[in-house]
């Protein structure tokens, strides 16, 4: 199951590169990107458009690499010019750190764009794609991503338990040389087992079998469908936020179709919408994470999700909108 669950990630992965599936959430799969690939002192340039992108800096920085941050306001996505600017003026980096989707803020990154402008200086590329693999396309060869980590719970459609990552041969290079700490998340062990359908350490067995069944409906339905069914999942949602009144938080030329952020406006108190929704509507949204708490709500489209259950969404938020405050002008 191993070998063929393997198989069938490389191809959503869109990639030949060797792939893992390793036993903890995707935090443990940037862990793992991290401590593989990289020696304390390395200098990294940690591009961030929210907290996920934090997060990914913050475990560098914890393992003892130099962390160069370039964070961007959050709604916004990262500028490829400045990223480039960074690379120029900032010798000796060897890595950077992107999120793809970053799912606090409801932006999607153009990962084709800025992995050019990376690679372009021969920079490793380490990708935080947990809430965009398997929903919005990312052709990890073809943009020359070195290590690409997902998680189950996101577009994979089943429970936590899971971090699958990918690994270019420039990463395999680094790896050689790394001398950041790891054990249970070495790429080396994990190599080593796979090649006879075994992992290192106990599987999330429940949870490969799971995902076992959800590739099957994947690759039924195609990759390039997927990503127009989120495509469209993601306007329906945005335009009936619109329709509501209610303003986008996200800049709407990189907003991302696997979560949409909408900003608290005319007099509405987003947790007490989100109760409400919650308890008498069994419809659960996020809230804002951060210095966002309070400020947005976001609802989560990926995986199986299609535009009747957005449309069922924005009925019940047009009847809870007045009693958590808001007023439409």
């Amino acid at each position: 199951m191993l070998h063929r669950v393997t198989g069938q990630l490389k191809q959503v992965f869109q990639t030949q590169n060797d792939l893992f599936l390793l036993t903890g959430s995707g935090t443990g799969g940037l862990e793992a990107a991290i401590v593989n690939t990289l020696s304390p002192g390395d200098k990294v340039l940690s591009v961030s458009i929210g907290v996920f992108g934090d997060r990914f800096a913050a475990i560098a920085r914890q393992f003892g690499a130099e962390v160069i941050p370039l964070a961007f306001e959050w709604g916004q996505a990262a500028d490829p010019d400045a990223v480039r600017h960074a690379l120029q003026n900032e010798s000796g980096i060897v890595a950077v750190l992107i999120t793809h989707n970053e799912t606090s803020t409801g932006v999607t990154n153009d990962l084709a764009e800025l992995s050019s402008v990376v690679k372009g200086f021969d920079k490793l590329l380490l990708v935080d794609a947990i809430s965009s693999l398997g929903s919005i396309n990312l052709p990890v060869d073809e943009w020359r991503c070195d290590v690409v980590v997902t998680g189950s719970q996101k577009g994979w459609m089943v429970p936590p338990g899971l971090a699958m990552v990918s690994v270019s041969p420039q990463a395999w290079q680094a790896h050689a040389t790394a001398r950041m700490p790891r054990f249970y998340w070495d790429f080396t062990q994990a190599r080593n087992y796979l090649e006879r359908g075994q992992t290192p350490w106990t599987p999330a067995v429940s949870v490969v079998f799971a995902l076992s069944v959800s590739l099957e409906m994947m690759l039924k339905e195609g990759l390039t469908n997927i990503v127009a069914r989120h495509r469209r999942v993601g306007q329906t949602a945005r335009d009936g936020a619109k329709s509501l009144g209610l303003p986008l938080f996200a800049e709407e030329n990189h907003a991302s179709n696997t979560v949409t952020a909408i900003s608290s406006a005319n007099g509405l108190d987003t947790k007490q919408l989100l109760r409400i929704m919650r308890e008498d509507h069994q419809i659960i949204l996020g809230g804002g994470q951060q210095k966002l708490d309070g400020q947005i709500f976001r609802i989560g489209h990926l995986g199986w999700v299609f535009e009747d259950d957005i449309n069922k969404v924005m009925a019940n938020l047009k009847e809870v909108l007045p009693q958590a405050g808001f007023r439409k002008d």
